[in-house]
């Protein structure tokens, strides 16, 4: 019984002991970083013990104490920085993002209730005083690491910045009640957002969810929802696209963007008759808009109402004679009617019908030959309208053009 008595007591005395050694080790860890050359490395050796150890790893002072550490790196390159020389930005950064996680959880320890059911935190003021002092730097760090192209780090570090002044420990603050009001800080915001859509997929719902919210805080809104759109497209989500795009439409009239892509979006799903609706309320808006009728007939030409079409393009080219898009469709229109219709005499028995068949096939051709040569005198290297051209001219026994048409086909 009493070598069992003793064996107990020499673990209880190992136990205790193993204790103080992890205080102890937290005091010399704060005692480390007093001095003008601290070894960070051995600091971080001694605090991580303590982070470990049952007995101390859920103590505030330890996560205080290992943010302390983190800071007096983070001190070091700054000051090397205030003094002109050249600071490892790398180190310093890393650091910085290290002391905040660390500050959190001492808080939560700190305002945990004591034996008598009171609260006594020993440490808020002061991690508040180095937090706020190193606010601004983490909007520095997203640039450094934006640098880098670590996107993933760059928006860490954006999203630190915007978090920090909502922190509880910062309740009923003024000072960071002011940094939220100022305009820097949905700048921030916003750049968080762009690098959030640079990390890919993964990030497009953290930038899907920055815009919407930049959105109802009116920041740069048209901006704003052009990246959002681009968003929700990336995302094939396409019922918040065609949502955000008609809220576009009618926050911004003037702006073309949002109207085109809503109308493209129809035209996609073939809802042509959406298409043509929002067509037309923006011609409405805009009736010297060669595009929009350029649009509409070609949302017609779609529908097989050629002639439609037509009267769409014609209003374009009347509006603006060099629109080389409505030059094109016009070409194309009766391009392929002449396409067509040489089809159709190819399968006449009857000579005198057949040449009476190809007499309108050259019309047809003739037809769209000023529009394909004047896109070309526009448009030099566009193909489809040399391709066009050449076609006509071989139809139309035009040699020396044809000539001149291939030896340009080669060239490119």
């Amino acid at each position: 019984m009493m070598m069992k008595k003793m064996v107990f007591t020499v673990a209880l005395c190992f136990v205790v002991g193993m204790t103080f050694a992890q205080k102890k080790a937290i005091s010399a860890s704060k005692n480390e970083i007093k001095n003008d050359k601290p070894n960070i490395e051995e600091a971080r050796k001694s605090i991580q013990g303590a982070m470990e150890d049952p007995e101390t790893k859920d103590n505030a002072e330890t996560y205080y104490v290992a943010g302390l550490i983190e800071n007096k790196q983070f001190d070091i390159e700054k000051i090397k920085e205030a003094l002109g020389q050249k600071p490892d930005e790398a180190v310093m950064y890393k650091s910085l993002g290290a002391i905040l996680p660390y500050f959190i959880k001492a808080d939560q320890l700190d305002q945990l209730p004591d034996a008598k059911g009171k609260v006594k935190p020993k440490f808020r003021k002061d991690m508040k005083s180095y937090i706020m002092a190193n606010h601004p730097y983490y909007r520095n760090g997203g640039v450094f690491y934006n640098d880098q192209k670590d996107y993933e780090q760059a928006y860490n570090f954006f999203m630190t910045y915007l978090e920090i002044p909502k922190l509880t420990m910062f309740e009923g603050d003024k000072d960071m009640a002011l940094i939220v009001a100022d305009s820097s800080y949905l700048e921030i915001k916003y750049y968080a957002a762009i690098i959030a859509s640079q990390i890919g997929d993964e990030g497009r719902p953290k930038a899907i969810a920055l815009y919407e919210s930049l959105k109802s805080d009116d920041y740069k809104p048209n901006e704003v929802y052009q990246y959002l759109c681009y968003e929700y497209e990336q995302s094939k989500d396409t019922v918040n696209l065609v949502k955000t795009l008609k809220e576009g439409v009618s926050k911004f009239p003037d702006e073309p963007y949002y109207l085109l892509n809503l109308i493209n979006q129809y035209i996609y799903t073939n809802q042509n008759d959406e298409a043509v609706r929002y067509l037309n309320e923006a011609i409405g808006r805009r009736p010297n808009d060669a595009q929009l009728f350029d649009v509409l007939g070609r949302i017609y030409e779609n529908k097989g109402e050629t002639e439609e079409a037509i009267v769409h393009f014609q209003k374009a080219l009347a509006l603006n004679p060099d629109y080389v898009e409505s030059l094109g469709n016009m070409g194309r229109i009766y391009y392929n009617r002449g396409v067509e219709a040489q089809a159709a005499a190819s399968d006449i028995a009857d000579n005198k019908l057949y040449n009476e068949a190809l007499v309108k096939v050259k019309e047809l051709f003739k037809g769209a030959l000023p529009y394909f040569e004047k896109a070309h005198e526009l448009k030099p290297d566009d193909t489809e309208s040399m391709n066009a051209l050449r076609s006509i001219y071989y139809v139309l026994g035009m040699g020396e053009q044809l000539e001149k048409i291939e030896k340009e086909l080669n060239n490119k």
